[in-house]
């Protein structure tokens, strides 16, 4: 009872994935792929007991969201805080482009400067503390329970490198394929604690792995 497991997803496929471009907090749609992605989510995790489904406000997550809680009938809540890392003026564009215009941000953001943020964007420093926070809040009113996440690449990254104690500059070397299920444990005591990590295996199609 001291204890909440948490089912981490990360949305369905969007366009904007497939092209590479930096979606951040512009609200993106799901496209052909991610709506097939989403209801085969929802049909794995239909018998799955949930106590509530949080979603990112963002349309590719809260409609991957709407699929799993349609078929699971747990309760659904959109937070703001579980939206993906905000690229200010980078987004629409690729890291390529960014590259060509501004080398010197492209090689702090390719090293993962904790303190580097886009213009008018966050810094990753500024993304984790917020995961962390929200995540605690949300299972810290779920001890004894399951609830399920559905948010960004870059929202799971966070809380892989939380529950593995793993440094913000680490290089990364863990899949975050769209949708994704991610398993984890809250307690108020360790915090995050990794479960089990990047199952597909409802997936027919297994969506682009990248975090933008």
């Amino acid at each position: 009872m001291h204890s909440t497991q948490i089912i981490a997803i990360r949305h369905g496929e969007t366009d904007w994935n497939l092209a590479a471009r930096i979606q951040g907090h512009t609200d993106i749609p799901l496209n052909a792929t991610g709506e097939r992605q989403a209801r085969q989510l929802a049909q794995a995790l239909a018998e799955t007991p949930l106590a509530h489904i949080y979603s990112s406000d963002l349309q590719r997550a809260l409609r991957t969201a709407q699929a799993l809680a349609l078929a699971n009938g747990a309760p659904l809540a959109t937070h703001s805080a579980l939206r993906e890392r905000s690229f200010g003026d980078y987004e629409g564009s690729r890291f390529a482009d960014i590259e060509v215009s501004d080398p010197p941000s492209a090689l702090r953001w390719r090293k993962r400067d904790p303190v580097f943020a886009p213009p008018q964007g966050e810094s990753l420093q500024t993304l984790q503390a917020r995961v962390s926070q929200v995540v605690a809040e949300l299972a810290a009113n779920h001890l004894g329970q399951q609830i399920a996440l559905v948010a960004h690449g870059g929202v799971l990254d966070c809380l892989y490198r939380l529950a593995t104690r793993q440094d913000i500059q680490a290089p990364r070397t863990w899949e975050l394929a769209n949708t994704s299920v991610n398993r984890l444990l809250w307690t108020p005591d360790s915090g995050l604690t990794l479960v089990g990590w990047g199952d597909t295996s409802h997936l027919q199609t297994i969506g682009l792995d990248e975090t933008i």
